[in-house]
């Protein structure tokens, strides 16, 4: 169903960790919610109260790259991917899509614009942002499950000292990004 009247924001996480995808997600509101912000800014449960209330309300799309998709085409052509993902996921055609950053995904089923810092200034922007956040936290909680030894579901695949040790005592794991350092070290190449 295409709408003409309507907006999605478009937002990522985990372009920085070690380990793990990187998550997008695209979010048409469909009422106002208070509090929305960037979900950098927001406590974990402001964000997990907030991404229920999002869920309830509002039309979201969900777009996810692997770890072995970043290595092969880089952080930020799976970032876009990512973006479009999403964009495609999300059930509806909006007149427009804001994107979070200083370029939009290419390929997208209707107008695009970036704004820098749109995630703490768009509502849609911001819902997206605490969606994709708190799905690709969701995501790294799990593979601490399967891979208890690099401690995921703390530092989120981020390059924590915990992390960095981790990997200096067991090597990658299969959801590691060795196109990142430190991984592009020669003792795991």
């Amino acid at each position: 169903m295409d709408r003409t009247d309507t907006i999605a924001g478009i937002d990522e996480a985990g372009r920085g960790p070690l380990a793990g995808p990187v998550v997008a997600a695209a979010v048409i509101l469909r009422e106002p919610i208070e509090g929305l912000n960037d979900s950098k800014k927001l406590s974990e449960k402001r964000r997990v109260a907030l991404a229920r209330e999002i869920r309830d309300t509002a039309l979201f799309g969900i777009g996810i790259a692997e770890p072995e998709e970043i290595d092969r085409i880089n952080i930020l052509q799976a970032t876009l991917v990512a973006m479009r993902r999403a964009a495609l996921n999300l059930g509806e055609i909006p007149a427009e899509f804001l994107v979070d950053g200083n370029r939009t995904p290419g390929q997208l089923p209707a107008t695009a614009r970036f704004i820098i810092g749109g995630d703490g200034l768009e509502p849609a922007i911001s819902a997206a942002s605490i969606i994709a956040k708190t799905v690709r936290d969701d995501l790294m909680i799990r593979a601490a499950e399967r891979w208890p030894a690099y401690g995921f579901e703390g530092h989120k695949g981020y390059g924590a000292r915990t992390h960095l040790e981790a990997i200096a005592t067991h090597g990658p794991c299969p959801i590691h990004r060795m196109s990142f350092s430190p991984m592009r070290q020669p003792a795991f190449v």
